[in-house]
């Protein structure tokens, strides 16, 4: 049996309010035992803004931590690849097969903390909608008679 309180409905004016207040809070701070470099921080405001901030659970907030240090490594392997090469003494690159394992463990994570892309933009059947409403929006950019909000600014 649950215990929490329950959640008011998203459409609500109290959910409206408390989702004002939580973005004026900015994104959770790191706990003391959770370790996020300065690397991988905006990795972290990334993923505890991805979802609301009243859901976030100190074990949440670890595994939190721990994909932001992944992703911090990922850019930092991305680098090294770059940098040296796919190949290095006619070899493949070291860094090539930490890059997919590193890749691999962020996204098994993301999906458990449900930041994945699934979770917070929702199932791909409803990408091609919303994409087409933004293909129909750009086409009316070119459109003097529609005002945009450029036209607005």
């Amino acid at each position: 049996m649950k215990v929490t309180a329950r959640r008011p409905r998203s459409d609500s004016a109290k959910a409206a309010v408390a989702a004002a207040q939580a973005v004026s809070l900015g994104p959770i701070a790191p706990p003391a035992f959770v370790r996020v470099s300065k690397q991988a921080r905006p990795f972290w405001d990334a993923i505890v803004t991805a979802r609301p901030r009243d859901t976030w659970t100190d074990a949440d907030l670890i595994l939190a931590g721990n994909l932001a240090r992944a992703y911090a490594d990922i850019e930092a392997l991305q680098d090294a690849i770059d940098r040296d090469g796919l190949l290095v003494d006619g070899k493949p690159n070291p860094a090539c097969d930490l890059l997919d394992k590193m890749s691999r463990r962020a996204l098994a994570t993301g999906r458990q903390l449900k930041v994945d892309t699934i979770t917070t933009v929702g199932k791909s059947e409803t990408l091609p909608k919303a994409a087409a409403l933004e293909r129909d929006a750009r086409a009316q950019l070119d459109d003097d008679l529609i005002p945009t909000l450029a036209t607005m600014q």
